[in-house]
């Protein structure tokens, strides 16, 4: 199907650019999108590849050198060289003021209030899809694409664009696109949604890209150590020092031991507790009004359903009566069938078929049916 030869793109830089379509490209400096580029230059498009400056390097702390962070000094590197390859143009946008403001700010504050966030969420949905998608029409773009896993088609019976999972379910990237809105989707062209990651690697050792061999960063962009409790006490010194200490609890109020400060602590953790009880035990309530954890044995992680805010609906207009789906409660959850219901202000009230363990507040849960996306929002509290 991808029949790449050494002169390929010197038979499309020849082609009438005028008659190309324009496309902006997010490029992270990552074999994904390096692939993405290579594969919509071959459809005939006019490609430019836009890396995004997120953050303040000297400003994060930790490993800020880190080769495999997304959107690192080196990734935009990396991007550049690709694009050099390819023969397209290659620009650095400087979001770090709204990159600040959306997805940093929120992770703090999340943590701050005993909840765990997906910062890389918000980076697509507000940031890709809201900042990157305006720059690239302003040069020009007709059309937006990223290197996720993930397909977009529409369904001319409900009139609406339709998100679906990528065809490689190990690789799938749709849970983290629930965000997306009918106008952004409209705009948007998933290259590597039909495609296995063996065969992303395959498409770019033979253009013989340099992040054919790169391995993917697993460690949150702005936090390249991975150390999100450094980078927090960094970042609030003087809250730490009040908060640190705080009880650990069990279920019948028992102090058991003391925490090195709530928000370094998620729902389900086991590991780095400190406390010796004979058995496994893990975190099954933060409660940061009164900086305390309580920690419970595996079965007090079950949970029946939960609340979700920030509701946005992809494949309905919305919700008007119960409706049966898969709900994904975290990106590697394999999913729960469940019924969804609509609430008050919004909300969204789920119900699993099975408890499901370990359900976080902050977290997104996705619903889908099949490998349609219906819609998604945060996880408010556990029912």
């Amino acid at each position: 199907m991808y029949n790449f030869t050494q002169n390929v793109f010197m038979n499309i830089s020849n082609q009438n650019k005028k008659n190309r379509t324009t496309i902006g490209l997010a490029m992270s400096g990552g074999v994904d999108s390096s692939v993405a580029a290579a594969l919509l230059k071959q459809r005939r498009y006019e490609v430019i590849g836009l890396t995004m400056h997120l953050w303040e390097f000297d400003k994060v702390g930790g490993n800020v050198f880190n080769e495999s962070s997304c959107c690192s000094l080196d990734a935009m590197d990396d991007a550049r060289s690709v694009c050099q390859k390819l023969g397209i143009p290659h620009y650095v946008i400087d979001v770090r003021q709204e990159f600040e403001q959306h997805v940093i700010d929120n992770f703090e504050s999340e943590y701050l209030n005993g909840r765990t966030p997906n910062p890389c969420i918000l980076c697509n949905s507000k940031i890709k899809w809201e900042v990157l998608l305006k720059k690239a029409i302003e040069l020009g773009c007709k059309y937006f694409s990223t290197g996720h896993y993930a397909r977009v088609t529409y369904d001319d019976e409900k009139g609406r664009y339709i998100l679906h999972r990528g065809i490689d379910r190990s690789k799938d990237q749709a849970y983290a696109l629930w965000g997306l809105s009918q106008e952004q989707l409209k705009s948007t062209i998933f290259p590597l949604g039909s495609l296995s990651k063996t065969e992303v690697r395959k498409i770019a050792a033979s253009l013989n890209l340099k992040t054919k061999n790169k391995q993917e960063s697993q460690e949150i962009c702005f936090i390249p150590d991975n150390n999100y409790p450094r980078f927090l006490c960094e970042r609030f010194p003087k809250l730490f020092s009040k908060i640190n200490s705080g009880e650990i609890l069990d279920k019948d109020d028992n102090i058991l031991g003391y925490h090195r400060g709530y928000p370094f602590y998620t729902i389900g953790q086991r590991k780095g507790l400190g406390i010796a009880m004979g058995k496994p035990m893990y975190v099954i309530k933060i409660d940061a009004k009164k900086n305390q954890i309580v920690i419970g044995d595996k079965e007090d992680l079950q949970n029946q359903g939960l609340i979700a805010n920030q509701v946005n609906w992809i494949a309905i207009e919305k919700l008007i009566s119960p409706l049966k789906v898969e709900a994904q409660v975290r990106y590697n959850d394999p999913g729960r069938q469940a019924n969804i219901y609509p609430a008050e202000n919004g909300y969204v009230k789920v119900i699993f078929d099975t408890f499901h363990q370990a359900v976080t507040p902050g977290q997104s849960v996705v619903f889908f049916k099949d490998d349609v996306v219906i819609g998604g929002g945060v996880i408010d509290n556990s029912v």
